[in-house]
């Protein structure tokens, strides 16, 4: 009998990110066939799910959708909060079926570029470090910074007691207290930015992340809003991260926008993956 694990399946259904859902298993919430799932189980099409009690009917077939959002201050990633701060998820166009997913996270200070998807393969694609996406962000800090401490960040500081850096910092603008680098890191750790350059003495007083991997944040998308990326650029990203995509049926709007996407190296050691089968 031909099997997947649980995870890619309720994951490929849109219900979560790979690790949200991993975490569901270990918490207990997720069963498969009246027991308790555990992490890394292999399902086959007999299988009954179920998440929090609740048994899952067939899988949609909705096609993936991808949102660019330019998240604003003060707003969270995450879809509840008993502080009852504004979300990410709040105003989001409504879905069929699924959920959206946020691709990665930004913290509640942090501006610019988040994506949120529909498919749960494509935000494990790009969340999990194999892949090699890295991120840019805009920072602007207290102090200029002189030649030993650009290289002291990007030949690596011990930040929570590992070795972190960035890739790469560019001198953007600025003057007085005041000034803009460009930083480039490849996972994007909670803080990571804010900590490396309190390493060296410097205090971030804005961040603002443009690019995830090939995807810019257009200057025309003002804070707040968002944009729906359209079926070519889509196929163009999947393309990228072999991945198998199923394109949108029936009407298709023929007016072109401008790309979200930028020129991108290939990823030559990923493997080709394609969707998780339809239960």
């Amino acid at each position: 009998m031909d099997t997947q694990k649980l995870q890619k399946v309720l994951a490929g259904r849109g219900l979560g990110s790979r690790r949200e859902v991993e975490g569901w298993i270990a918490t207990g919430r997720v069963t498969v066939n009246g027991e308790t799932a555990h992490l890394g189980q292999r399902v086959g099409e007999g299988d009954v799910i179920a998440l929090d009690g609740r048994r899952l009917g067939a899988r949609s077939h909705e096609p993936s959708r991808v949102l660019v959002l330019n998240k604003a201050s003060g707003v969270i990633c995450t879809r509840r909060d008993p502080q009852g701060r504004r979300s990410v998820f709040e105003g989001l166009p409504k879905l069929r079926a699924g959920r959206w997913i946020a691709i990665g996270r930004l913290d509640i200070q942090t501006t610019g570029l988040l994506l949120l998807t529909t498919d749960g393969a494509l935000a494990h694609r790009m969340m999990h470090p194999s892949t090699g996406l890295d991120r840019e962000y805009a920072v602007r800090v207290d102090a200029l910074l002189d030649e030993s401490e650009l290289q002291a960040l990007t030949a690596g500081l011990i930040v929570d007691g590992e070795r972190q850096r960035f890739s790469d910092v560019k001198y953007y603008d600025g003057s007085g207290r005041n000034h803009w680098y460009h930083v480039v890191l490849m996972e994007g750790r909670n803080r990571e930015v804010r900590k490396l350059f309190e390493g060296v003495g410097a205090r971030v007083s804005r961040l603002k992340r443009v690019r995830y991997g090939p995807v810019m944040l257009p200057s025309r998308l003002k804070r707040g809003a968002f944009a729906e990326m359209e079926q070519s650029d889509l196929e163009n990203l999947y393309k990228l991260l072999k991945l198998t995509f199923q394109p949108q049926r029936g009407k298709v709007s023929r007016k072109r926008r401008a790309s979200f996407l930028l020129p991108y190296p290939p990823l030559r050691h990923l493997r080709p993956v394609g969707p998780a089968r339809p239960r």
